[in-house]
């Protein structure tokens, strides 16, 4: 990549950045969203359990209150999963729960950004590449890529019954840091009371 090309991107990315509002949260699927039954309760809905089967996987349980909680904080939420699941499929399948993402990054769209930048030996999913302010996953194995990488991850078992209230909190803790890190364009968050994410 020659140096106008590199600089080009350089200006795309900080425009982006300065452009975007919002703090990004993503979340993974397998065993993070859609957890298998003897882990986690899932989703009720108001449509026909063969639909549900037919277009979509189940939801685990108080994902519909987490996300209308963090939306609430003025988070944006995306999808970052490295399965092959189309973004039509995943927006389909949550749609059907009456949740709406601002964005979706599947191991295809993942491929593609790294072989754009050139990068080798990259992590199984980088969050920072799509301005991805904290990502959250079951994986041990990805909070270390984080850790190696530079980006925040929260790690959530499927067993853990108190996993949205440890995701609110993490989502908060950065979003006061980067309103302490950028205050002319994060403000403080307004933390709620744990109980609040039970109702």
């Amino acid at each position: 990549m020659d140096q106008s090309s590199l600089l080009q991107r350089s200006r795309q990315v900080i425009q982006r950045t300065f452009n975007r509002p919002q703090v990004r949260i993503s979340f993974d699927i397998d065993d993070t969203l859609a957890c298998q039954a003897e882990h986690a309760a899932a989703e009720h809905s108001k449509l026909p359990a063969f639909v549900h089967r037919w277009l979509g996987e189940p939801l685990r349980s108080g994902t519909r209150a987490l996300i209308r909680d963090l939306r609430r904080q003025g988070c944006s939420i995306w999808i970052y999963t490295s399965s092959g699941r189309t973004p039509a499929y995943i927006r389909r399948w949550l749609m059907l729960y009456g949740i709406r993402v601002d964005g979706v990054v599947n191991s295809d769209r993942h491929q593609h950004i790294l072989a754009m930048n050139g990068l080798q030996n990259a992590p199984s999913k980088l969050p920072s590449a799509f301005d991805i302010d904290l990502h959250v996953d079951d994986s041990e194995g990805v909070r270390l890529e984080g850790v190696d990488h530079g980006f925040r991850v929260v790690v959530v078992c499927p067993k853990d019954q108190n996993w949205a209230q440890k995701v609110m909190n993490a989502a908060l803790d950065v979003q006061a840091q980067l309103a302490w890190q950028q205050p002319q364009r994060y403000q403080m968050p307004i933390r709620q009371p744990a109980q609040a994410l039970a109702s």
